[in-house]
């Protein structure tokens, strides 16, 4: 079994928001929504006039696998915390969107491919 995965970079810019108080945001345009006992965190794609931290997604689509196969998240975010790269991830059925500090974005490339995952851009 093997981990490598290649990761497509999402042409899209996101921000992160968390609501205190919120149980679900007054508009629809969010990209992910998780629910927790201190708040909801919001992911939206950054509008252009938004002043906020820019984060940038890989996503493994193009290596979609089951819920089943162990290691798939950790083979990408341990290179990450190894390069010193904050994530923030969002899981769907088949991959998962995983979010770096778009000023990041280089020096997390290069730790994701130096880990053997191919990088889409």
């Amino acid at each position: 079994m093997t981990t490598a995965q290649t990761l497509g970079i999402v042409p899209n810019q996101f921000v992160l928001e968390h609501l205190p108080n919120s149980v679900f945001p007054e508009d629809d345009e969010w990209v992910a929504l998780v629910r927790a006992p201190e708040g909801l965190t919001v992911v939206r794609e950054a509008p252009p006039y938004v002043e906020a931290d820019r984060w940038v997604g890989f996503y493994g689509g193009a290596t979609a696998h089951s819920l089943d196969m162990p290691g798939m998240l950790a083979a990408v975010v341990g290179p990450l915390a190894e390069a010193r790269v904050s994530v923030f991830v969002a899981s769907t059925y088949h991959a998962d969107l995983v979010l770096v500090p778009e000023h990041k974005l280089k020096v997390a490339t290069e730790a994701l491919q130096a880990a053997g995952h191919k990088i889409q851009p």
